[in-house]
């Protein structure tokens, strides 16, 4: 079993939507192990999903085909030191969703030529709708690829990129992403409050219309610039309304916010880099 058997080390929220995401999809769950520091979710854990829980990470890494690093980035470099011998007795696949900590730093600290991919998935794979980039370093096989995919696909889309340093990007677009939809829920709520409207009519409006407008441009081939275009009649209200954010340098904005979330990114891999 021990090709077909996968090691959460973490048992937080984002390795819990995946482990959900893994069941529905079929995998046994007596081919799942999840470690945690944390007794109490532990035992949630197995009351919620009936898999294999433990204390001890070696344990976990020596069933496992797959270890999936789910810990916080601070926390890594302690997990890899405990887990290195053990990793090298069976040479699992190693993805890590830790956000920062980069592939060289992994390989070093584990101490051999694993095979690991790092991805970066977003806090919308709690509701199965997720989007996930992939990066595989040289030691992953096509078979070890595929499996690295199929566990990330069973809480939404994946992408690969080619180059480490683009999940610096995807940080700042996919990883970081909702959070600046939030905002804009949260800034038009106001707007609505503001002109006159309650605050459950306008949080219902303002919710239903982002839901419509995502399905709208994922259910469609069109590119969100020709719907927009499309909704914007010359001299209404939805052109009004675009014209003062064009005036008021959105894209700039936009374009801003990101690079300073890649940057971040990018700063976050140095300092842990250096550990």
């Amino acid at each position: 079993m021990i090709g077909d058997t996968i090691a959460f080390i973490g048992g937080g929220n984002m390795a819990t939507s995946l482990i959900g995401g893994l069941i529905a999809s079929g995998q046994p769950k007596d081919a799942i192990w999840v470690t945690d520091v944390d007794d109490e979710k532990l035992r949630s854990l197995q009351n919620d999903f009936q898999l294999n829980t433990t204390g001890d990470n070696a344990l976990a890494v020596r069933r496992a085909g797959t270890v999936v690093l789910a810990v916080k980035p601070q926390m890594m470099g302690q997990v890899l030191d405990a887990i290195s011998q053990a990793s090298k007795e069976t040479a699992p696949l190693i993805v890590s969703i830790a956000a920062g900590v980069r592939e060289p730093d992994i390989r070093r600290r584990l101490g051999y030529d694993a095979a690991i991919v790092r991805t970066m998935p977003n806090t919308p794979a709690l509701l199965g709708c997720g989007a996930s980039a992939l990066y595989a370093n040289d030691n992953v096989s096509a078979e070890q690829r595929s499996r690295a995919e199929s566990v990330l696909r069973a809480v939404g889309i994946t992408v690969w990129v080619d180059e480490e340093s683009r999940l610096d990007a995807v940080t700042a677009l996919s990883g970081s992403g909702p959070a600046y939809y939030f905002l804009l829920m949260e800034l038009m709520e106001d707007s609505g409050v503001y002109m006159g409207l309650d605050r459950e009519a306008a949080r219902a409006l303002t919710l239903q219309t982002a839901l419509g407008a995502a399905r709208m441009a994922n259910e469609t081939d069109e590119a969100p610039s020709t719907l927009r275009e499309r909704v914007s009649s010359p001299g209404g209200t939805t052109q009004a309304a675009i014209q003062s954010l064009k005036d008021a340098g959105i894209g700039e904005v936009i374009g801003r916010a990101l690079e300073a979330a890649r940057d971040r990114a990018i700063e976050l891999g140095d300092e842990l880099g250096s550990d």
